[in-house]
């Protein structure tokens, strides 16, 4: 889902950035007049599973990958504007420091990803679950459908987005983006079910310990151990691209400091992606926690 530079072109690339400001703007004046919100250090925490979790692509078909958003769960977890500003976060990270997705298309993706994926599945989520108890089967199972769903609607805006840029017209495009997307969203669905249910759990939920402890932890071992792991195929969007002809990446913006998740002073490959791995982990929870200090207008 991250679009590379060269995908888009044209008036839909700044319209995406101010819409995307402006949602950003929104979403930060929200998290600051919220009465309740996360510890800074949970909002990093979990800012930095987000960013692990999105490493580990997973392959579903015909040579094809697909990874965590994280819209709902980072909403399911933070509340809907600081969801928002936790992808924000991710997006952001993951184009400036590993070139995951262009400079240039930085908008849309948090468009997609942050805005639609946390806040429009932040919304259904508050509709659909509003008085179901979290951590109940119930909720667990409205979570993995409004999951599937955020993944459904961000895949349907990438569509949109490549139609008005001239890439690829909407009927060709629209229908294999989704259904390449709705088994993604299967995998995004179950990741965000069972990671919401362990962390609803009273031992997890009721001690600011390992609330914070439990997914800095995950995001450690995930980023460092098993992401040397993933799933090496093309993801949904790079797959879709390569079959209609137009994954013509334009050259990056600027040379980012740990590009495709390595670092290239370690020739081997595995040991190169788990240090760009924890290197992110670290950077993503110190600049999240930062941010979510400042916000709370006091240290936590």
């Amino acid at each position: 889902m991250h679009i590379p530079n060269g995908m888009l072109s044209g008036a839909i690339c700044p319209v995406t950035v101010a819409v995307s400001t402006l949602g950003i703007i929104g979403a930060t004046l929200a998290s600051i007049w919220a009465k309740v919100k996360p510890a800074a250090v949970r909002f990093g925490a979990v800012t930095a599973l987000i960013f692990a979790a999105q490493m580990m692509n997973f392959p579903i078909q015909d040579g094809t990958s697909g990874h965590l958003i994280g819209g709902v769960l980072a909403s399911a977890l933070l509340g809907t504007p600081l969801g928002i500003l936790s992808m924000a976060i991710v997006v952001t990270i993951q184009c400036l420091v590993f070139s995951d997705g262009g400079f240039i298309v930085l908008g849309a993706n948090i468009l997609n990803m942050a805005l639609i994926g946390a806040g429009l599945g932040g919304v259904l989520r508050s509709i659909f679950l509003k008085n179901i108890p979290s951590g109940s089967i119930k909720n667990v199972l409205g979570l993995a459908g409004v999951a599937w769903l955020s993944v459904i609607a961000a895949a349907l805006a990438c569509s949109i987005e490549l139609s008005i840029a001239g890439t690829v017209p909407f009927s060709t495009v629209a229908g294999t983006m989704l259904k390449a997307h709705a088994l993604i969203g299967i995998g995004e669905g179950l990741i965000t079910a069972v990671v919401c249910f362990v962390l609803a759990q009273e031992m997890v939920r009721t001690s600011n310990r390992w609330s914070v402890a439990l997914p800095l932890a995950a995001s450690g071992i995930i980023a460092t151990m098993l992401s040397p792991f993933a799933s090496g195929f093309p993801d949904g969007l790079e797959w879709v691209a390569g079959k209609y002809q137009f994954l013509h990446e334009a050259s990056p913006t600027f040379v980012s400091p740990l590009p495709d998740y390595s670092v290239s002073f370690f020739s081997n490959e595995a040991v190169s992606t788990g240090l760009a791995g924890f290197i992110g982990v670290v950077v993503t929870f110190l600049i999240a926690s930062s941010m979510a200090k400042v916000l709370s207008g006091h240290r936590q």
